[in-house]
């Protein structure tokens, strides 16, 4: 009954991490009160994964990453290496994997994407090469540099403290798996620069009112003398309120920004953007008249101060989950948002109540000084012109030389691992590197959440028999097989997991189940984990992982794309590692 019960917990959280309806630290918590409610934990089994160090080393990382950020330091490193690059797909595609895949070495995969998306999307732009040729390998080259190093990837951190936990079996080093991760990366990039290349799409539109699929929603109206809508101001007019948004007020033969206060006059020549039939039903009471359809292009869109702007909603930003009302993104940024393009699809009706998600790309409407401190913050990536934050030198560099010092210490064990990178961290603050309440918003606190509750399920598959139990039915039906056979049908099992899982929940779900089996089979136990491990840092499959949710609005790309290319890069990567 209690492997049943326990195994019933994993398909519910199988389902419920598959569906997102529920966040992911929520989700894990409700796990944990389920297994101490059911007596498969105690209280201090449950909330010991909470206490281990992993979470210390984990959170440090962000921090550091977040320093190095704010310093302007990695992005004058992506400015220098970007500008080696001619106007050469080759050149372009291998100098954005190179500079990813080293960055993400050593910090999160989804960070390292985040900070490269904009520069490379702006040398994209100026070498003519669609940004759909790049930025997919630039999300897969993030993935594949975290097999490289034990801080490469959070999963790598969690399933060394899970390892360390086994009685005789050593954590693994911080470079223990340089060898075989550059071997990952080798194959990896050989099979992207032969073969992926060849089936990137090129999703390159000149025109972003286009790409948006903005033009059966764009129409231009006059306002008739004494219509209702004179003397109305464009942010409370009939027209907001039938969800129409104003791009361009023409008057006298000038232009006019629609500012949300702008009073509408007669005569007024407007364009806007929403459903053309709701016009036609009340122009009449609206007294407006619709002007004649022409080709609506981005150029209609602009004034002298006024432009179009693509941006797109990075993991950690404020506004994901609520609505463009709820965030009252008008009226906080001075910016009008125009269309919204998710996993393939336009979305120009109702954008006001969409709720939006990460990875989501904004088609923002307004002047460069404000769409620029729209991507100074951290909650957006401006794609088009890409400005490179001030560097702090001095500061950076200090940052940058504790961060070596920790992954020496920590390397050659004159230091514990978690208290390197905390001194980093703690260092990092003091010298000013990142304030704070600054440090504190860069650590992914539901990822911590996941890994903490996580390892204490995998303590309840051991406690009730639930690993032992699967362990056993695998080994069965794989016998025929051999251990290298058991082995790979783990990794495979990994990899399909990761599909509706996070990565670190994939590999701490299988890793007591593969422990045991290797236990079983008489084999090396450390080496079934660690192969778990890095199974779980290489599925291309599906757009699931959240450096490629970051690319998939940018690139234009279906899901389709990931499949035919990620699926190539998957099996040609488990072939390296069995």
């Amino acid at each position: 009954m209690e492997i049943a019960f326990v195994l019933t917990l994993l398909v519910a959280a199988l389902v419920l991490f598959s569906t997102e309806k529920v966040s992911v630290d929520i989700i894990t918590l409700l796990l944990l009160i389920a297994l101490i409610v059911g007596k498969t934990l105690t209280p201090k089994e449950a909330f010991a994964g909470f206490s281990s160090d992993i979470l210390i080393i984990l959170g440090s990382i962000f921090i550091i990453s977040g320093a190095m950020q704010e310093t302007g330091l990695l992005d004058q490193l992506g400015e220098w290496a970007f500008r080696l690059v001619r106007a050469s797909e080759n050149k372009l595609l291998i100098t954005t994997m190179s500079l990813t895949a080293g960055l993400s070495s050593f910090m999160n995969n989804t960070t390292a994407t985040a900070l490269m998306l904009p520069p490379v999307s702006a040398m994209a732009k100026k070498a003519g090469v669609p940004s759909s040729k790049v930025l997919m390998p630039l999300a897969f080259a993030s993935i594949l540099g975290g097999t490289c190093t034990l801080i490469g990837t959070s999963t790598n951190v969690a399933v060394s403290g899970y390892i360390a936990s086994i009685d005789h079996l050593a954590p693994v080093g911080m470079f223990e798996i340089t060898p075989i991760g550059l071997l990952v990366c080798f194959f990896g990039f050989a099979y992207m620069m032969f073969l992926g290349k060849r089936w990137l799409p090129a999703n390159q539109s000149s025109d972003q009112v286009e790409a948006f699929g903005l033009r059966p929603y764009v129409t231009e109206i006059s306002i008739l003398p004494n219509s209702p809508i004179v003397g109305q101001t464009v942010g409370d007019s009939d027209l907001s309120i039938l969800n129409f948004r104003v791009i361009k007020v023409r008057r006298n033969g000038g232009e006019l920004r629609p500012d949300a206060k702008l009073v509408f006059e007669e005569n007024d020549i407007i364009l806007v953007e929403g459903r053309i039939e709701n016009l036609r039903k009340v122009k009449v009471i609206e007294g407006i008249e619709l002007l004649p359809e022409r080709k609506w292009t981005t150029r209609d869109f602009e004034t002298e101060d006024m432009r179009l702007a693509e941006t797109v909603i990075l993991p950690r930003s404020e506004v994901i989950g609520k609505t463009l009302r709820q965030t009252d993104f008008r009226t906080r940024y001075s910016l009008a948002v125009i269309a919204i393009y998710r996993k393939g699809k336009p979305i120009s009706n109702a954008l006001a109540d969409t709720v939006l998600r990460t990875g989501d790309t904004l088609l923002v409407q307004g002047s460069d000084k404000r769409i620029q401190v729209l991507h100074d913050g951290e909650d957006f990536a401006l794609l088009e012109k890409h400005t490179v934050a001030p560097l702090r030198a001095r500061t950076g560099i200090a940052v940058l030389a504790a961060f070596l010092a920790a992954i020496v210490g920590s390397g050659f064990d004159i230091l514990p691992l978690s208290v390197c990178f905390l001194s980093a961290a703690v260092f990092s603050v003091l010298i000013k590197a990142i304030s704070v309440e600054r440090a504190y918003a860069f650590v992914d606190w539901r990822l911590l959440i996941l890994i903490g509750g996580m390892t204490a399920f995998g303590t309840a598959m051991d406690n009730s028999g639930a690993a032992d139990f699967l362990a056993s039915l695998i080994t069965t039906h794989l016998a025929p097989l051999g251990t290298m056979g058991i082995l790979g049908g783990f990794m495979v099992l990994t990899v399909i997991l990761t599909q509706p899982m996070s990565n670190a929940a994939a590999a701490l779900v299988v890793l007591p189940v593969a422990v045991a089996a290797a236990q079983e089979l008489g084999a090396n136990p450390r080496t079934f984990a660690i192969a778990i491990m890095l199974s779980a840092s290489i599925s291309f499959i599906a757009p699931f992982e959240p450096s490629c949710i970051l690319v998939y609005g940018p690139g234009k790309y279906k899901f389709s794309d990931f499949i035919r290319i990620g699926g190539g890069l998957t099996l040609v990567s488990i072939l390296v590692l069995w």
